[in-house]
Formats: structure tokens, sequence, C-alpha cells
């Protein structure tokens, strides 16, 4: 079975879940004059080379290594490679961020929503699982049983309340979304279009698919449906599952869906959005790129499920219609 090669998954470790459990293996990984340190500085990662093609993550071996590692106030065993190289996060959030840019060697720390589309799909892989999981450390410093502080435990795979009348284990959490193309297909034979809105949080020229988090209680596929209905009064049914994307921006995953209209008219919530349209593949391909001011409306972001889902549907229509 293939997959889609989407951004940020399919991070090539094996993330060696017995061995993270052995103290002892990975302190010695630890002293490893090759083993690769992936610096964090406040959620953002270390970044070395101005321009694509030439932008890449920074890995601190030896010397350098050994400086991020005795610096960082957490460290996270990421994982492994067939030839025993280890891979670890190292926390420098504590340090002023010249101070953490001089101790990993130079660099610059960006925010990989800004620096993701451009650099190899590999490396950003990497760099989204070390900020997801030392964000989630920085989040469960202390039990939401007792309050007291927790400690890392299995390479940073879990914390542990140091209380020892409580002793609560927590793991690492992502929150399920879901985000859908909702897709409508006349009877009459018109062209078929799909919906797009303009979120507040999106340059006001960019048109993406709708989106939502899965509640206590709820299917995937009722999700889907109340967050198009309360967004745009739009009823949907025969609700597909496409493809999901790790979305560390802070702790995601996104799960993408087609779905199929009922109802076109749109009832917009404000509050959610600024807009939403119908668009047909025609429209669409007339889009500008993110960024592109000059023209009225533009794709999402190259690196996002939303841009996959919209690319499938407009390439899949274009097929059975041209």
């Amino acid at each position: 079975m293939t997959y889609p090669q989407l951004k940020y998954a399919n991070v090539p470790l094996d993330r060696a879940d017995a061995l993270r459990r052995d103290p002892d293996w990975l302190a010695n990984r630890l002293r490893h004059p090759y083993t690769n340190v992936i610096p964090v500085w406040r959620d953002r990662n270390l970044i070395k080379g101005s321009e694509t093609p030439h932008m890449h993550i920074a890995l601190c071996r030896q010397e350098t290594g050994a400086r991020v590692i005795e610096a960082a106030t957490e460290l996270v065993f990421l994982g492994g490679t067939d030839n025993d190289l280890a891979f670890f996060a190292a926390d420098l959030s504590d340090c002023e961020e010249t101070e953490a840019v001089d101790l990993a060697g130079g660099g610059s720390f960006l925010d990989l929503r800004s620096v993701g589309p451009l650099v190899d799909s590999k490396q950003a892989a990497l760099m989204a699982y070390a900020r997801g999981m030392l964000y989630w450390h920085r989040q469960h410093r202390y039990c939401g049983r007792c309050g007291q502080a927790t400690g890392s435990r299995d390479g940073g795979h879990r914390r542990q309340c140091t209380n020892p009348d409580c002793g609560h284990k927590t793991f690492p959490r992502t929150d399920p979304a879901v985000i859908m193309l909702v897709e409508y297909r006349p009877e009459d034979g018109a062209p078929p279009m799909c919906l797009l809105g303009n979120h507040h949080r999106l340059p006001a020229n960019v048109y993406s698919t709708l989106a939502g988090f899965v509640e206590p209680g709820e299917s995937l596929e009722e999700t889907v449906a109340r967050e198009v209905f309360e967004e745009v009064g739009v009823k949907v049914a025969q609700v597909a599952y496409q493809a999901s994307q790790p979305w560390p921006f802070p702790a995601s995953i996104m799960l993408g869906f087609r779905a199929q209209a009922e109802t076109t008219d749109l009832v917009v919530d404000q509050n959610e959005l600024k807009e939403a349209r119908w668009f047909t593949a025609e429209e669409i391909r007339t889009f500008g790129e993110w960024g592109d001011e000059s023209i009225s409306f533009c794709w999402p972001r190259k690196d996002s499920i939303a841009r996959f889902l919209v690319e499938s549907w407009v390439k899949e229509v274009s097929r059975f219609t041209s």
C-alpha cells in the first residue's frame, strides 16, 4: 500500500521503543561522538543556510553536541538509523537566543511554519518530531493529578509524577483534528464545485479547506459533518478518509477527508471564517501561490494537507471532465 508523501510525516528513524527504555544504552548513545543532536529553542528549529536549496536542519555532533546536551533542560531520544546513529532533541529554551545559537555552532532559530516548505521532506519530518516532543514536555512539567513536579522517563517518551504517593504517568498526546474537502457535483451536468474558506488566521487572499478539532464522544465522520454545518451551514454525507498529516503547531494530527455536500446555500460563521465560496476546478487552477499579494485568490501553503486535498480534487475532477 502506498501513502501520500506529506510534509512532516515519514520520520526517517526507527523509534526503537525497547532501546529507549534502557537508561544505560541511552547514556552510552549520549556520550557517542557521532550522535546527532537537534537543538530547539522555544518551539523554533535551528536552521543553517539562508536560502533554498542550501537551507537545512542543524545537526550537532562531537564537541558541539556535547555542549548542547549539557545545556539542555530536556533531552528526548527520537530514534536511530540502520547504521546505529542515534538522534536526540535538545531543548535550549532556558538560554537566551544568542547563547543557544553559539552553543549549537551558529545558524538561526526559525519557525518551522516559515521554513517547512523550503527544506527536504525528511529534514522537515525530523524538525517537526523534535519540536512536537519538546513542546509536550514543556506543557507537562507538573502532574495534572497532584500538582507535583514530573520527571522524564523512557528517553523522553513518558513523564511520571515524582510524588511517591502519586506516581501518575503521562504519555505524549496529539490532538486529533479533521480537515475536509467538501465537494458538490450538480445533477444537471454543471461543473463540480468545492467549498473553500478564508480563515481569520490566513492572509486575506488565501482560500483553504475547512477544519476543526474532534470533541469527546464524536466519531471522525460526525466531527466532519458538525464542523461543516457550524462553519458554513452546509449538510454533508458520504464522508471518506483521504490521508493524515502530523501538524505540530503546536500538537495536532490532521485527519483528511472528502465529503459530499447535500446543500449549497452558505451561512458563514463570522467567528470562524471571513468568507466561504464555491469554486470550480477551472477557477482553482488560476489561483496564485501563498504570499502572492498581486492576485485575488491563492492556494493553501504547499506543506499542508489542505493543499494535498485541494490538488487531489482538482486533478480528479479535471481528469473526468476534460
